[in-house]
């Protein structure tokens, strides 16, 4: 009727929807967390290897000296301990002022030097490749992806109910589905996927034999070195560096436990 809101779409969509999601269910390595994925682990590999090779290619890579050594050599002792599900595993080191790090699909590892004053040491170091190291593993990035498609879809599906109402009341409600959709579901997840990192991340340190009490000195770290920079965290992507320390706090038992059984003697 016009002017009314139409139902089938938003029916359809609910129908689309779980057959969407419970078709789409994988489970996070560690956490046992269920995740919706709906790309095989190739297709995501080869996504990741070919940003990773673009990034590269536009990129003061340090090829040799005892930094990119030590990248490396931290690199592969996590690695190793983590549930590797076979990737191809390479370590970067790029000449950078950012303070960044990451882990591509497929095991592809860049650090740039500029978040190694904030490290400050191997443990730190640890910390920080062991964070995005986890968010490889866990598949985070393939996650994000099918999420947006959802939210894409549901936004099409209400634009196509609303689309015989006023102009005004359709502006209205699709802004409104946009900040619900954004403040609702995708940072809130995309804090999730940090602060599961954070963990697995933490007990892929300790299982290497790296000192896991240095990762809330790292946050203290990032912390100064923000400053009162950014959004609040409700408005952000990640959680604040008071909000990770917590978080550390509560599972360092965990891993100290965890490090004292496969560190004996350290």
């Amino acid at each position: 009727m016009s002017g009314r809101m139409r139902l089938i779409p938003l029916v359809l969509f609910g129908l689309y929807f779980a057959y969407y999601y419970f078709s789409n269910q994988q489970r996070v390595p560690m956490t046992g967390r269920k995740q919706l994925v709906d790309i095989s682990r190739e297709q995501e590999s080869s996504l990741g290897l070919q940003s990773y090779r673009q990034i590269l290619q536009t990129s003061n890579v340090v090829r040799t000296g005892p930094l990119a050594e030590k990248i490396k050599n931290i690199g592969q002792r996590i690695s190793k301990v983590s549930e590797d599900p076979g990737f191809q595993w390479d370590y970067s080191l790029i000449e950078s002022p950012q303070v960044n790090a990451f882990c591509l699909p497929g095991g592809k590892v860049a650090v740039y030097t500029g978040i190694l004053p904030v490290a400050a040491n191997d443990n730190g170091l640890a910390a920080i490749m062991g964070h995005e190291i986890a968010h490889a593993i866990a598949r985070h990035g393939a996650e994000r992806m099918a999420q947006q498609k959802l939210l894409q879809f549901g936004t099409m599906a209400a634009g196509v109910a609303v689309s015989d109402m006023d102009p005004n009341q359709q502006r209205a409600i699709m802004g409104a589905l946009g900040i619900g959709g954004q403040f609702g579901v995708m940072l809130p997840f995309s804090r999730n996927h940090e602060s599961e990192a954070d963990y697995m991340g933490l007990i892929y340190t300790a299982r290497a034999c790296f000192d896991p009490r240095e990762a809330p000195k790292l946050w203290e770290r990032m912390g100064r070195a923000s400053g009162s920079r950014g959004p609040s965290e409700f408005m952000s992507t990640h959680p604040s560096a008071t909000t990770r320390i917590k978080q550390f706090d509560k599972w360092m038992p965990e891993a100290m436990q965890i490090r004292a059984e496969s560190c004996p003697g350290q």
